[in-house]
This record gives structure tokens, sequence and C-alpha cells, in this order.
């Protein structure tokens, strides 16, 4: 999907082969899901030239989740009002026609997830599986208790916002440093606005850290208040567009 993914494996044991088949399982979910690439499920069911029902079990699944997020944030990630809207992936033109889908804020964290699963399947017991900045990792590299991490601060590019030691777990970071002003929100269909940074970090999995963290990011000031009660087992960090720097208070224990 355009994006730099790096595998950091720090056990010397581990199978010769787990990055070729972590490396084939991220081209095969490129290969399904983008939607930059015409003949890829996503783009094919946009067009109409595929029905849901013979799409695969893959985009089924990764569809019902989806659903499952939009409405546990109460409708702020949407995979429909995320939808790139390209000569790959028209907008839809008439009443009646069911919206175009965009998964991909969930599945990039999921495709990291089925990497830690390969990875650790294959023996690896310290690895961090980072992609565009989201990462899942485990254990620490050598030399270190654990993996430490900075978050760019948003309007000061050369400097961190916060900086998090973990030993297990995933981080999602939504931001406007990278992309711009990406993110909708699904009630307005405009961009969202209020903050410029929300992080998300738990000992979970990161397709959920990713999706929490958009939903935050889509609620404008009024995400810290709902990710202090409902994103549990995670926490936030959240950069507000004015420099106000909030967090949910379990964030403490990760953060340096």
């Amino acid at each position: 999907m355009g994006m730099p993914i790096v595998l950091d494996v720090y056990d010397e044991d581990v199978e010769d082969s787990a990055l070729e088949r972590s490396f084939n399982w991220l081209r095969q979910i490129d290969a399904i899901f983008s939607t930059y690439r015409p003949d890829s499920e996503i783009s094919r069911l946009n067009r109409g030239e595929l029905e849901l029902d013979r799409c695969s079990p893959a985009v089924r699944s990764v569809l019902e989740r989806c659903e499952r997020l939009r409405r546990a944030t109460d409708g702020y990630f949407d995979h429909c009002a995320a939808a790139v809207w390209s000569d790959v992936c028209p907008r839809p033109g008439g009443d009646g026609e069911r919206p175009a889908v965009d998964p991909s804020g969930f599945v990039k964290g999921w495709a990291i997830d089925g990497v830690a699963r390969i990875l650790e399947r294959a023996g690896a017991r310290n690895y961090c599986a980072e992609a565009a900045g989201d990462m899942r990792l485990k254990g620490h590299p050598d030399g270190a208790p654990h993996w430490r991490m900075g978050i760019q601060h948003p309007s000061r590019p050369d400097s961190v916002a916060v900086v998090l030691a973990m030993s297990e777990g995933a981080i999602a970071t939504s931001a406007t440093y990278a992309r711009g002003q990406h993110i909708v929100d699904p009630y307005t269909n405009a961009a969202a606005t209020g903050v410029s940074s929300v992080t998300i970090v738990g000992a979970g999995k990161l397709a959920t850290a990713d999706a929490y963290a958009t939903a935050v990011f889509a609620m404008g000031r009024a995400g810290a208040a709902w990710a202090a009660q409902h994103i549990h087992p995670y926490e936030a960090f959240i950069v507000q567009d004015d420099d106000t720097v909030l967090s949910t208070p379990g964030l403490a224990r990760w953060r340096c």
C-alpha cells in the first residue's frame, strides 16, 4: 500500500524462512486490500465487479470487524467515510448505490498482527514489526531492557512529543505531519480538526489500536474524554492543534 515496512528481529534461533514468509504475507494482503491496485478485491468490490458474498473470507472478516469497530466508536472509525476516491476506486454516484469501502485504517495493523504471529511461531521472542510508524513489538533489542520509541511532535519536526518504553504491545499513531489532513469526520465529511496527533498504546492488537487512533482523531477535541472511558486496555496520548498535550492515566506505565 505504498508504505515502508521494517521487521527487526533479535533472535538468532528464528527459522531462516520467517522473514520471507512475513513479507509474502504482506504482499498477499496488499494484493487483496490495496485501494491503489485495480485488481485487488477491494477495488473490484467498490467498482461493483465483485459481490461481497463472493469475496474471500479475509475480506468478509475484515469488513465485519470494521463494522464492529464503527459501532464501538460511535461511528467515528468509518471504513466507508475513509474511502479513497480515484479511477481505481470511484465514488458511488447514484441513489441506492452501496458506499465504497476502504478498510486500510484497520488492515495495516491487522497485517502487522499477522506478521507477529508468523514471527512468534518461528520462535521470535524479541522483535519489532513496523508499518509507517505503527508497531507490534515484543521483548527487547540487544543491550536494552525494553524497546524505546519516540513519538514525533506534530508541530516540531525535530522534536519528540513523548518517549515510550515497552516490552510487549502495540503502538499506533494518527497525525497530520506525514500525510496532512487525511482523517475525515464522518458526520461532516470534512477533515477532522482540533487535534494534531493521537497515539494509542496497549498490550493488545495493532489493528484495534490503529482503529482507535483514527476514531479519536476524527472526534477532535472530544476524543480525549471518549478515550479515557472507552479504549481499555489501551491508553491514549493526544496533542491538540494548539500543542496542548493530554493523556489517559494508564499511559504512565510506559512513559519514560
